[in-house]
């Protein structure tokens, strides 16, 4: 029996969630205007028996000279955004509760599931790394997007599970599935604010001037750098696990441990890509701006397996909850 109660109440807690991440938004943006910009720091160096001026690598991105006012905007977008991933945890603690089983049956679920565990690596990152916290608005504006598209297209009515669905398994594989493609999340727009920042820093190296508040308040390109690799270090084993425990349960279910139905596919080539960004980062020649293009692709093959796998093509795994 389906608690309707419950089932109303997190359709609520869905709406409020969104409401919360959308004024985060609101308020990393008044962080970015209120947060001035002050020119590239240079210091003099000796150059053919003269003296040159040459720039001052900024790791922090600006975030020593934040001003009062934006240093309190950040503070209240951090705020929104932490009650925000608590609000969005109710939906998924309520509809369990009112459906009496794991609240990631469908796509509705799973996709609401992985913006939380993105939004929670992110507060994470951003509490280790108080300079992290410049790339909110990036990682709460795709957040906003994506809980409004699953709100309007993925939703689905609190049920119980199909009985593709009711196995064990289902804790395992599918847990690990939420939490690998939530940590690449955030993986990948650091990866993406990377090659934003390396760009400003090569120009600001070459001695232009720039004029972007928005990119001079970012993370240096190497902490960008770093965040994106370690994320996707920690999510890598995560997502492989589930890979794994994928083709067990489908031996279990359907009597082979692989038959490259679509969604089997596309997780196998998101492994294939994340493996060859973790390799690219340390091989010299990919290091840089080329293996940040790979950790990009990535998280669109991630995104690409999600939605159209699940949405357009048929295989064994067309059980997402849409009409």
């Amino acid at each position: 029996m389906i608690n309707e109660s419950l089932a109303a109440t997190s359709d609520t807690l869905f709406s409020v969630a969104v409401g919360l991440y959308s004024l985060a938004v609101v308020a990393f943006c008044a962080e970015l205007a209120f947060g001035g910009r002050t020119a590239p720091a240079r210091e003099l160096v000796a150059a053919g028996g003269g003296t040159v001026q040459r720039p001052v690598p900024a790791a922090a991105g600006g975030a020593d000279d934040e001003p009062a006012r934006a240093r309190r905007w950040g503070m209240v977008a951090m705020a929104l955004t932490a009650l925000g991933a608590l609000v969005q945890a109710g939906v998924l603690l309520t509809r369990g509760l009112a459906t009496g089983r794991l609240p990631w049956g469908n796509m509705y679920e799973f996709g609401t599931a992985v913006v939380l565990v993105a939004v929670v690596v992110y507060l994470v990152l951003a509490v280790r790394t108080p300079a992290l916290r410049h790339i909110g608005i990036f990682v709460l504006a795709p957040v906003v997007l994506s809980m409004v598209g699953i709100g309007l297209f993925l939703y689905a009515s609190a049920g119980p599970l199909v009985a593709a669905l009711r196995s064990a398994w289902l804790a395992v594989h599918v847990t690990t599935a939420i939490l690998g493609f939530g940590i690449f999340f955030v993986s990948g727009i650091a990866s993406v604010m990377y090659l934003v920042r390396s760009r400003y820093e090569a120009k600001v190296a070459a001695g232009e001037q720039p004029m972007s508040r928005i990119v001079h308040r970012l993370p240096g390109a190497a902490a960008l750098d770093r965040t994106a690799h370690r994320t996707a270090v920690f999510g890598f084993p995560i997502w492989t696990f589930a890979v794994i425990a994928g083709a067990i349960w489908a031996e279990s279910a359907w009597g082979r441990f692989w038959g490259w139905d679509p969604k089997e596919t596309w997780a196998f080539i998101a492994w294939v890509v994340y493996a060859a960004y973790l390799h690219a980062r340390t091989t010299a020649g990919w290091r840089g701006r080329p293996s940040a293009w790979i950790n990009v692709v990535g998280l669109g093959v991630m995104v690409f397996n999600l939605l159209y796998v699940n949405m357009v093509s048929t295989g064994l795994h067309s059980y997402g909850g849409l009409n």
